[in-house]
Order: structure tokens, then C-alpha cells, then sequence
């Protein structure tokens, strides 16, 4: 097994101070027993406040929910997919509409994916190179390639607010030969996306944010080196990636815990692709600020419902004649018009209207939740909320009557 230094990557050129706006964090509140922080992201199409949760528009649209109803639902920020859109519709679509933005009637912050976990994951075949990676689309197989300044072109046309830097997502489990190798790569990729926002910054072009993405998988040293090389590179953010990839609980909790320590403190922290309530609360206390999941919708589709006392399957048959809410006090779309035994009729009929209601239900619990805990950091009391939360929370349907 080859042996790794964490030092050999500060041998990479500290790059200069971007001097142009793309996005300022600042933190507002601190918990005095945990490290979570209350901060605000100032963008170019709006604020963000923090910790905060992002719907999921893989797409271009967040799955039976319009950019309207995001909005009531007070969604601050959503996801697009850089992969996804740029297989289909494509560049030329997103050109001649000048960006997502005006494409979905979405004038909120949007944050890009890299599109290295989807060419990974979805790509029918692939070659990975230094230059980037050739693959073949999951759609009809035509050849493609992204590498990092096709990723950041991409983005860039998308109109990102908040871009990620091109990077390789490693298998869970790997070894580690693997995992070092990877990551080595995935360095040089990050410092060739920040050259490139580099060169836009010293054309007078106007760009959004570039986040780097720690990677490393379950090794600890690994964690470390990358998030104090990414550091030296001076992105405006930093994502914690490489988690929720089918690894234990523990382990990506250690993933947060083994980067986190390293990364600055002006500085905005997103765990990619995560997660459960209890999971964000969590890693809230961890010090990140920011998660996105599909989570809230994908189980919404199949009839099931988030509470505080965890989920809820209304297909189940004692909600025929349930004339209550999904949840008592929530004031979302369904729970203020519809009860449940309303609800699992929809669902149960496959009416497109009981997956948009309980949609709808999940994002908000999940937008809502952030807000209590925003709430909760300001008011120094954000440990205590989360330790009830958690305990009082039943997952996967285990409290079904």
C-alpha cells in the first residue's frame, strides 16, 4: 500500500484573494454547548439563512412542486443537477433561455452539483482521466465528457449561485489506496476549477460562488488532508462530500467530524446529499450549515409522510376513516385542508394530487425544522431542542398504529 503524506498537498500555489463579490457568510450565533451556528449567506440572487435545508430540483424542477409553492413554503435556496441538464435539455436550451433561473421562473438562489457523483453513479460507461472523464449518457448512450472547466462552463451557464467544484466520489466501502489516490486527483481537480474561476475573476466576468467538496471516504488522515488542502486553494465555501453513499451512520457523521475541525469559521459547510431530520440536526451540532436531500420528496411519492415523531405511512389501513391532519399544529397546503383519510384515498388511487399534498407536508417539516432550529441557536438552546427532537423521534414507520 502506498503511503500518504497530508503535507504533499500543501505543496499546490496559494492562489490570491478573490476580490470580486460572489458571496459573503456571516455567522450570527454560536450554541454554547455544541458547534452549531446560526449564519446568513449573502448571494447574488438573494439571502440565505442558515442552517438551512434545499429541495432537490434534479431536474430543473423540485419533483410535483411549482417554484410558487416553493416560495410559500419559504424555500430560500434549491438544488439543480449539473449532469442531469446537461444531458437533457442540454446547453444550447439553457443559453437560448439565459440560465435556469428564467428557464423555471425560479428568481431565488441555486446551487449546482459538480455532476462527479452522477457521472459516477448513472454513466453507462466510463474512462477516468486526468483531463476529466468520458462517458456515455444514461439516456441514449452518446459520448460525453466533463471535466473541472467543463463542469464549471456548465454551471456557469446555469447561472449556478453556488457552484461545486468537479470531483470524484469514491464507493463506500474502498481501500485505502484507492481512496488517496482519488482524492489526489480530485485535489488537482479543485485547483483547476478554482483557476478557473480565477481567470473569470481577472476577465471582469461575473461568476457565482465555487465551493470545494472534502473527500476521502472513511479515513480520518484522508478527511483532514483534503479539507486543509482546499483551504489553501481559498474556495468561498466548503461542501463535506462523499457521505451518504450507503456507509453506516457512524461513519458519516465521522466523515463531518474528521473535516470539520479544518475548515475556517467565516466560511459557509455543506454535507452533500443528506439526510434524516434527526441526521441535519446533528450534523447542525457538528458545525454544518447547509444540506440538500431528495429524501423529502422520493418517500412523499410512495405515501409516506415526516412528523416530529417520525414517519408515516398513509397507505396503511387505520387511516380510512382518520379525519385528523398528518400532523396536528402543521400549517402546511395539507394538513390545514385535508385530513388523512383524504389523503390515503389519493394516495391509494395514484391521484397526482396526494404525492403534490404530501410533498408540499414534507418540505415544509423539513423547511420548518431548520427555522426552529435557527430559532433555537439564536436563543442558545439549540442542544437541548435537538436532544428531544431525537429522542422523541421513531424512524421508518416504526410507530405505525
Amino acid at each position: 500500500m502506498r503511503c500518504f503524506w497530508p503535507g504533499n498537498f500543501l505543496l499546490f500555489p496559494k492562489l490570491p484573494f478573490l476580490p470580486y463579490f460572489h458571496v459573503v457568510f456571516e455567522l450570527l450565533a454560536t450554541d454554547p454547548v455544541s458547534k452549531a451556528r446560526r449564519g446568513r449567506l449573502t448571494t447574488r440572487h438573494g439571502v440565505i439563512e442558515t442552517p438551512i435545508f434545499m429541495p432537490v430540483g434534479t431536474q430543473g424542477t423540485v419533483k410535483a412542486v411549482s417554484p410558487r409553492e416553493l416560495k410559500e413554503l419559504d424555500a430560500q435556496i434549491i438544488l439543480g443537477n449539473t449532469y442531469h441538464l446537461f444531458i437533457r435539455p442540454g446547453l444550447h436550451v439553457m443559453r437560448h433561455f439565459e440560465g435556469l433561473h428564467r428557464f423555471m421562473n425560479w428568481d431565488r438562489p441555486i446551487l449546482t452539483d459538480s455532476g462527479g457523483f452522477q457521472v459516477f453513479s448513472l454513466a453507462k460507461l466510463r474512462k477516468i482521466t486526468e483531463e476529466g472523464v468520458h462517458f456515455q449518457s444514461h439516456l441514449d448512450g452518446a459520448p460525453c465528457f466533463i471535466g473541472p472547466e467543463t463542469s464549471m462552463d456548465i454551471q456557469a451557464t446555469l447561472g449556478s449561485d453556488i457552484a461545486m467544484a468537479f470531483d470524484e466520489c469514491p464507493p463506500y466501502p474502498c481501500e485505502y489506496d484507492y481512496a488517496a489516490r482519488s482524492l489526489e486527483l480530485t485535489l488537482r481537480w479543485a485547483q483547476r476549477c478554482r483557476q478557473w474561476a480565477q481567470a473569470r475573476d481577472a476577465a471582469g466576468e461575473q461568476r457565482g460562488a465555487v465551493f470545494g467538496i472534502v473527500q476521502g471516504a472513511t479515513f480520518a488522515e484522508l478527511r483532514r488532508a483534503s479539507a486543509e488542502a482546499l483551504v489553501e486553494m481559498n474556495f468561498d465555501g466548503y461542501a463535506i462530500g462523499g457521505v451518504s453513499v450507503g456507509e453506516p451512520e457512524t461513519e458519516m457523521m465521522a466523515a463531518v467530524q474528521n473535516a470539520e475541525p479544518f475548515l475556517p469559521v467565516n466560511k459557509a459547510r455543506y454535507a452533500m446529499g443528506l439526510g434524516t431530520p434527526p441526521q441535519m440536526l446533528n450534523m447542525i451540532a457538528l458545525g454544518v450549515d447547509m444540506f440538500d436531500c431528495v429524501l423529502p420528496t422520493r418517500i412523499a411519492r410512495n405515501g409516506t409522510a415526516f412528523t416530529a415523531r417520525g414517519t408515516i405511512n398513509l397507505k396503511n389501513n387505520p387511516y380510512i376513516l382518520d379525519k385528523g391532519p398528518i400532523e396536528e399544529g402543521c400549517t402546511c397546503p395539507a394538513c390545514r385542508e385535508f385530513s388523512r383519510g383524504y389523503l390515503r384515498h389519493l394516495v391509494k388511487s395514484e391521484e397526482i394530487l396526494g404525492l403534490r399534498l404530501i410533498s408540499l407536508h414534507n418540505l415544509h417539516f423539513y423547511l420548518t425544522l431548520m427555522a426552529r432550529a435557527r430559532a433555537e441557536i439564536e436563543a442558545g438552546t439549540f442542544d437541548r431542542f435537538r436532544r428531544e427532537f431525537v429522542a422523541n423521534y421513531i424512524p421508518w414507520n416504526a410507530q405505525e398504529p
